[in-house]
């Protein structure tokens, strides 16, 4: 077994993704490997002056068995919303928020092959 940390699918260089997407389906934040197995480690942030809610599709959209909702509280730094949860197979992870471009994904994934 080997481990690798990994930039996520849909960051450009490890920089953080801003969270377009106001409603399903959302922005791409990552795809999993096709063969390995994925952690998955997402932090948001929101730089808007009022809470936003965040809904991740953790592969998928259908309620409540794809969906994740967290509210990123106002301009309060990072706020961990997926703790290392494994995907694979190709599964999409997607994200919308309530405003459009104001709250940003960060994150890695560790690739354990």
């Amino acid at each position: 077994m080997s481990v690798t940390k990994n930039f996520l699918s849909g960051s450009t260089n490890g920089k953080g993704i801003k969270v377009v997407a106001t409603a399903s389906a959302g922005t791409t934040i990552h795809t999993a490997d096709a063969n390995d197995k994925d952690e998955v480690w997402l932090w948001a942030i929101n730089s808007d002056s009022s809470d936003r809610k965040l809904t991740i599709e953790f592969g998928g959209t259908t309620s409540p068995d794809d969906l994740i909702e967290y509210t990123v509280p106002s301009e309060d730094g990072l706020h961990l919303v997926i703790p290392g949860l494994p995907i694979s197979g190709s599964v999409v992870v997607k994200a919308f928020a309530a405003s459009a471009n104001v709250v940003m994904m960060h994150g890695y994934v560790n690739r354990i092959a």
